[in-house]
C-alpha cells in the first residue's frame, strides 16, 4: 500500500507573483500545525509543487523527517486563465461543468486533471509502498482525485479548507480510501 498525504497550501498573502506569493501569519501557523499533524506518520517521502506557498506548508514536515522537498512543476495549481477573470465562481463552475472547455490561455479541466494524473502516476510507481506528502493546491489536489473517484468535484472543492489534508491509500494504481485529517 502506498499512502499519499495531499496537503492543501495554507492561506497566503495575494501578489501577482504566483510562483513566489508566500504564506500569511495565519498560513504560517496552520502549516505548523500541519507539520504536527503530519510528525504522527512516518513521512519518507515530501514533494512539492514549484510555488513557495505550497513549499512552505509542506517544509516542516521535510524538516521534521529529515527530508528535502522535491518539486516537481506538473503539480502546481492549474491555470484557469491568462487573463484576468471577473467573476472567478462563474469562472471555475463552467469549467467544471464543461470539462474540455478553457479560457483564454488556460487549462481545461480535462488537460490539467492530465498534466496532473501524468505527475502523480509516475509518483505512485517510484515511491510505491512508501508514506508521502505532496504539497499543491486546491483545484489541481481535486481534478486529481476526481480521476480516481467521481465524488471528488466541483463541491467537494467548494467545501475545501485552506490549508487541507487527505490521505489517501492506494494499492498499486487502485484508491482504496480517502480521509480528511485537517480540522479547525
Amino acid at each position: 500500500m502506498t499512502t499519499v498525504y495531499f496537503v492543501r497550501h495554507a492561506h497566503s498573502v495575494y501578489t501577482p507573483d504566483e510562483l513566489g506569493r508566500p504564506l500569511s501569519s495565519e498560513g504560517m501557523m496552520d502549516a505548523e500545525r500541519v507539520t504536527e499533524i503530519l510528525g504522527e506518520a512516518p513521512i519518507e517521502v515530501v514533494l512539492s509543487s514549484p510555488y513557495r506557498r505550497a513549499i512552505q506548508t509542506v517544509q516542516g514536515a521535510a524538516d521534521y523527517f529529515g527530508l528535502t522537498v522535491e518539486v516537481h512543476e506538473n503539480l502546481k495549481e492549474r491555470t484557469l486563465s491568462k487573463v484576468p477573470i471577473g467573476d472567478f465562481a462563474t469562472a471555475i463552475k463552467k469549467v467544471w461543468q464543461e470539462p474540455d472547455f478553457s479560457w483564454k490561455d488556460g487549462e481545461s479541466n480535462n488537460e490539467a486533471q492530465s498534466r496532473g494524473i501524468q505527475i502523480f502516476e509516475h509518483i505512485l510507481e517510484k515511491y510505491d509502498g512508501k508514506n508521502i506528502v505532496i504539497g499543491s493546491h486546491g483545484n489541481i489536489m481535486v481534478l486529481i482525485m476526481n480521476h480516481y473517484n467521481s465524488a471528488f468535484d466541483l463541491s467537494f472543492w467548494n467545501n475545501l479548507d485552506m490549508p487541507d489534508i487527505y490521505k489517501l491509500i492506494f494499492n498499486n494504481s487502485k484508491l482504496i480510501s480517502v480521509e480528511k485529517l485537517w480540522e479547525r
